[in-house]
């Protein structure tokens, strides 16, 4: 047994590390969320705890995508860490591919309230020619992308219906920790309304916190802020 797994597990009964390790390896390694019933270390208090304190103990939570499916995700901390040391699995042009289809298949359709604010499936899918029309990738480039991110899970495609199908978010999306979440919807925002009231407001609260960290870690006064900039 991986030696994390038996430090981890060593107080529980032999069944509650059973349940466990069949928890996470399910949770870990399916393509989609479980559905709690098969999670019976979910239900069990002692062995919730069990495997709470082993995903922290490799870096991951669990997330719950509704009232009975549950997946993984990175522990924010751990998000924050990797991205400041500058690691990015997509490459540039996968990321730009990958806001465009979610612009389209989730961002308009929540501006028109047609989703939930908090909703990570769509069926209101992104076409091919939304992506290589609105985008300035070349269309080779643009495909191979959309290829990529469907075989990661990151995106879905729906075949049918329409007569070109689509794309929509995929079910890694789900992996998202609310804190994630809030934070690719502010993306989202940025990205496909600039100029909209939302937008000045999510600049507002994140020069608000900057500023604020920047007092509390006494680094002192910085350059005053310009009008339609967007501070990191």
């Amino acid at each position: 047994m991986n030696p994390v797994f038996e430090t981890v597990l060593a107080a529980l009964t032999d069944r509650g590390r059973e349940q466990v390790e069949a928890a996470y390896a399910l949770l870990e390694h399916s393509r989609d969320p479980i559905h709690r019933q098969e999670l019976p270390a979910v239900q069990d208090p002692a062995s919730r705890a069990g495997l709470d304190r082993l995903l922290r103990h490799t870096g991951r939570v669990l997330v719950q995508v509704d009232d009975l499916h549950f997946t993984t995700g990175y522990d924010d901390t751990i998000a924050a860490e990797l991205t400041a040391e500058g690691w990015q699995p997509l490459t540039a042009v996968e990321r730009a591919v990958l806001v465009l289809v979610l612009v389209y298949s989730v961002a308009i359709a929540r501006s028109e309230e047609r989703l939930g604010q908090d909703a990570w499936t769509s069926t209101y899918p992104a076409t091919e020619q939304d992506v290589l029309r609105a985008g300035k990738v070349p269309p080779g480039a643009a495909r191979a992308a959309l290829s990529k991110l469907v075989a990661a899970g990151i995106l879905r495609r729906i075949r049918g219906g329409d007569a070109d199908g689509g794309y929509v978010p995929g079910p890694q999306l789900l992996r998202l920790t609310p804190a994630a979440r809030a934070r690719l919807q502010d993306q989202l925002i940025l990205a496909a309304a600039p100029d909209h009231p939302l937008a000045a407001a999510i600049r507002e609260r994140r020069n608000r916190s900057a500023r604020g960290a920047r007092s509390r870690t006494g680094t002192g006064a910085t350059a005053p802020h310009r009008e339609g900039e967007n501070p990191r």
